[in-house]
Formats: C-alpha cells, structure tokens, sequence
C-alpha cells in the first residue's frame, strides 16, 4: 500500500509536536496512557446505554522487549476502526475525544482527558516509527496503521479482541538523549508511578523479581503487577502522601514548570462532607487575566468526576486556587443547572471560601515572606474582589489587603499602618502612580516625610476605586495626598500661609484669571518645598483616577484641577518682580502649569509651543 501524507502540513507540523510542544520526553507515556484511559471511558459509557456492548476488566497493559527495542501500550477500550484511524491518526490535532464528548448527550460527564489531538505524536520523540493495531467494539474487522514521520499506512489486519494496541519503536541512543533507559522496565515502571499514579484503571506490566532458595542460589521469576495505585491522591491518608507526590500532581494536572507555593489537603465532615486537595500557584498564569483561563475546581462526587471547571465551589475573588473537591453529599440525580443553585452548592463554597482565607491569613501571620510572593502574584484579585458589588465581600477580604509604603518601601497591611499612625494623624494617607518610582518623585510627598506621616503607594488601577468602595479602615478615612486640604500645618504655619496668600493676591487672581480654562483654582500651597508648582484636585475625582478612567476610554471625564504655587520657592520670588508685567506673567503662568502637568504624569497641551518657549528661555539666560 501506497504511503500517505498526514492532511496538514504534515512533516513540518509533525517535527513540533515530536520536539517542541513537550521539552521532556518522558511525557509520552502518560499521554499515550491518558490515551487508552480515555478509550476505557468511552466503551463503559457506551456500554451504559447500548445493550450489545459488554464491558470486560478494563485495562492498561505495557511491554517492554529489549531486544526488538520495542514498548507496548494496549488497552481494551473502545477501540479505533479504519476510518477512525484514518481521521485521528492521519490529520494532526484531531482529537477523537474531543468528536466523542461533542457527539455525547452527557458528554459533559465524561472525563474525557485528550480533547487536543496532539499527545498521541508525543511518542515519536523517543521512536522513529510507530504502530498502532486497534479493533473497535461490535465490529469484526481490526486496522493496522504504521508511521515512521514522512507518512502512514493503513491496512486491514486480524486483532481477537476489542482495544487498540500501540507499539513504539525506540530510537537509537544520540550524544544528546539516552533512549536506552526507556527500555529498562523500573524506569518505566517509575514513570507511570509518576505520571499517571492516580489513572482509574489498573495499568500491568510484567516485571522480574529473584526468588532466593534455600541453598542460596537466586533464580530470576516474571510476575505481573499492577504498577498504579488507582486510588486519588485526595483520598488517601496525608500520612501516605510526600510533599512530592502533592507537587507532581499539580504539575501534571496544570501543565505548571513551578510547584505550588501552597497545598491544602483536608477533609471537612458534616451537613456537606467533603475532601478537597487544593493548590495556590507560586506564579501567575501568563493567561490568568484572559478569556481562556480555566476558573474553578474540579468537582467530584463519591470520586465519580462531576464537572471540570466548577465556579460554583469557590468565589471568584479566589479564582487564582486550583485543585478538587470530592463530596459524597451532592445528589448525582440533580441537573447540573439545579445543582449550581442547591443549597449543598451553597455550604460546600462558603466552606471552601473560609478555608481558603483562614490559610491565607496563617501565611500572612506566619509565614510573611511566602505571603508577599502570593500577593505580589494576586493580590490584585483580593483588591477587585472588594471592590466588586460594590464592596460585598470587603468584609471578608480587606484584612488580607497589602500596600508598599513610604516606610522603607515594603508591603503594610492597612492594620499595621493604623497601628503605627502618629498621635493625632486622623486619615489613611495614600498617593497613586503608575509604579512606586514614580510616586516618589511626586512633589506633593515631601511634606509629608517631612513630617514623618507614612504614605500607602496606590499602584494598581484598581486602588483609586477601591477607596470610593471601602472609603475607610478602624474609623480611619483614606485620603490622597493629591486631593484637598491634607491640614498638616500648625496653627503658626497656617497664618502665615493665609498672610502670604492676602499679600500676592492679585498676582494670584491674575494667574487664575489666564490660567481659567485649565483650573478652576490657583493658590499658595503648603504641601511643597523643593518643587515650585503642583496639581491637585478637590476632594471629588482625583487627577489619577482621570488617568484611570482615560484607559477605558472615558476621555470625557475630567479632575477639577487645581494648581498650587510654593511660596517659598525662588521662582515665585521671581514671579512676584514682574507682577505688572501682563505678558511675562502670561508667558510664565503657562509654563508653570505645563511644568505641574508633567510632574502630575499628563501630557502638555502644545508640545512644540511649550520646547519653542524654554528654548527662548535658556537664550536669554545665556
């Protein structure tokens, strides 16, 4: 027979699926075996409405044969007919399950693992040719397909049983890989107990022993063994299970290179029983914020798999947890959309929400340093977890809550910073910026280290909205450096400050009067000291939280923006000489508020008119 090319761009795609879509080659056997678990699944749940289908022991059998350099993965599962292997095998990533679960009308209950298509040529990264020998169930006739990577071939064949076995011809060993170890039946062995430990059905090889006799004399026996455990991780005792096991398995489940920063395993008993092994990720998933990210956890019933996926369990405010929840409480009989309404649903997220805060704030209080690396990762999901419906949960949340501050630059939460206010100090002070760098070169900060206050960094786009929601903490109201009157001043200095206000008053109404459609105010500041001019707003909406809103595209929405004047800057010294000068005072109100736009982060209104004048201003000076 004729060899045919696969029906995409076959030898080019082919190569990336062999050698760079899995980096370890010691994938291929869980996928092939994560293969034949899915073909399992497929004839009992067949068997389950067709009459003619007889279920035998389901089973998973590897051989390995040194010499012909050969492993053997066989299953009796469903089995693949001609056509079948022509249309699964022969067009890369088609994934016969994936036409399988959208053809069932419970496909939704079937824990259908290779939905891609692309495991099966996994196994070319350690064969240059493979064979696939497969007999679907009710059919008389078996199919032979053959590839060595340029192409296959498919022929009829004789096979006694329903199944579908695939033989893998092992490469040569190169100066880069050993394929020679894949030969050797405890490595193997190893591998399965690694990947595919927790595999519903039983997976038997034949292994060798020595059996020792009474003389002495070692005589080597074959026994065949099952080489998995069969029995989910979640529900065996924490006593049996190694911090390793806990980490293979969620690298394996999530595909993640980085093991957990956190596992929970626990079992809860009562009016909803259940166990549930949990994980929070030590990074966050480049798609975490995407429309493909997988929210919620794995839901099992008597450790019969319910539903993938299942946001009901756990409240989107802790979407960044992985894992599974197996109750024996939740009543099978139920359609799923009634299930996600019950009462039980309920229990079992408000059980899982409270463990997962009572662990996060143990990590906090015990173990600062891993708390922080979690925070840095998702803290901004607790933030738009408080903020969401306005403030619904911020009760639950606002104590797990992190910001950086002016004290030392490292994370506070907002009990600590209320514990360490100064005497009097009636406000939670905080600035908002695009990073903490930014921040600090705010003009507005000075002052205020000045004067020892400690200042929250707002950094996230949620925190300007957070404040609207959640307004104040242990009585005391959050308030922007960059907003209103922030009464810092002694009673001296705020009469000296009115007296130097009452003095430059015309030079000031002047100012406001070229400057009345920028501001809606100009005025002598007390907040600043090195810089000469800043931007401020009322206590409405702030000039950041203008910026925020501009990201959304709501350009319409403005601060009212006030530009503050410092006093005792030479610059208004010099301002002050030329106050009967209309023309240099128009010429230099200009500039100072540009010079405030550019220190508030804002873009100045004429760019080339704003360079033209400072470059007349450096002539002159020259």
């Amino acid at each position: 027979m004729a060899i045919k090319q696969f029906k995409t761009e076959s030898k080019r795609l082919l190569d990336m699926m062999a050698n760079s879509i899995y980096t370890n080659t010691d994938i291929f056997l869980r996928e092939l075996i994560s293969n034949a678990s899915d073909a399992l699944d497929k004839r009992h749940i067949l068997s389950l409405t067709d009459s003619g289908i007889k279920e035998d022991e389901p089973l998973i059998r590897i051989d390995v044969d040194k010499t012909e350099r050969t492993i053997t993965i066989s299953d009796n599962g469903i089995g693949m007919n001609r056509e079948e292997l022509e249309d699964n095998l022969g067009t890369i990533a088609r994934s016969g399950s994936y036409e399988f679960k959208k053809d069932l009308s419970t496909k939704d209950e079937a824990d259908i693992i290779g939905q891609f298509g692309v495991g099966f040529y996994s196994a070319f990264m350690v064969a240059d040719s493979v064979e696939v020998v497969s007999r679907k169930v009710n059919e008389e006739n078996a199919a032979k397909w053959v590839s060595n990577m340029d192409g296959y071939e498919i022929s009829s064949c004789k096979k006694d049983d329903y199944g579908t076995v695939i033989t893998l011809h092992i490469r040569k060993n190169s100066k880069e890989k050993k394929y020679d170890k894949y030969l050797d039946k405890n490595e193997i062995r190893s591998l399965v107990k690694k990947y595919s430990d927790f595999i519903r059905y039983p997976i038997r090889m034949t292994l060798e022993s020595y059996d020792y006799k009474e003389d002495g004399k070692a005589e080597k026996v074959s026994k065949e063994e099952t080489v998995n455990s069969m029995i989910p991780i979640w529900k065996k005792s924490k006593k049996e299970i190694k911090n390793d096991d806990y980490e293979n398995f969620y690298m394996q489940e999530y595909y993640d290179y980085s093991k957990p920063l956190k596992t929970l395993h626990y079992k809860v008993e009562g009016n909803t029983s259940y166990t549930a092994l949990l994980y929070i990720p030590s990074q966050r998933p480049i798609n975490y914020y995407s429309s493909d990210y997988k929210l919620g956890l794995k839901l099992y019933s008597r450790g019969v798999f319910i539903k993938d996926e299942a946001k009901e369990i756990v409240s989107d405010y802790f979407r960044f947890i992985r894992g599974v929840v197996d109750s024996d409480d939740l009543n099978l009989n139920i359609s799923r959309e009634i299930l996600q309404q019950d009462f039980q649903m309920n229990t079992l997220r408000k059980s899982v929400d409270k463990k997962i805060k009572t662990s996060l704030e143990n990590m906090l209080t015990k173990e600062r340093e891993n708390y922080e690396k979690f925070f840095d990762c998702f803290g901004s999901q607790l933030k738009y977890g408080c903020y969401d419906g306005f403030g619904v949960n911020k009760d639950v949340l606002i104590d797990l809550l992190m910001f950086k501050s002016t004290n030392e630059d490292k994370y506070v939460t907002l009990k600590e910073y209320v514990s360490r206010m100064k005497e009097g100090q009636k406000e939670i002070y905080y600035a908002s910026g695009e990073s903490v760098d930014t921040i600090k070169k705010l003009p507005q900060l000075e002052k205020l280290l000045d004067k020892q206050y400690e200042v929250l960094y707002f950094t996230d786009s949620v925190d300007e909205f957070l404040t609207s929601v959640i307004r104040e903490y242990d009585g005391k109201m959050f308030k922007s450096i960059l907003k209103g009157d922030l009464d810092l001043d002694s009673k001296e200095e705020k009469e000296e400050l009115v007296k130097k206000s009452e003095e430059n008053k015309d030079l000031l109404d002047k100012i406001k009067e070229i400057l009345k459609e920028k501001v809606s105010d100009v005025r002598l500041s007390s907040r600043l000291k090195s810089y000469p001019v800043c931007l401020v707003s009322d206590d409405n909406l702030s000039i950041d939280m203008e910026k925020v809103l501009k990201q959304f595209n709501q350009d319409g929405v403005k601060a009212n923006r006030i530009l503050e004047i410092n006093p005792d800057h030479e610059l208004f010294g010099k301002l002050k000489q030329f106050a009967d000068n209309n023309d240099v005072i128009r010429e230099y109100a200009d500039l100072l508020y540009q010079q405030a736009l550019l220190m508030a982060g804002l873009p100045v209104d004429d760019p080339e008119d704003y360079v033209k004048k400072i470059t007349e201003l450096m002539l002159k000076a020259m």
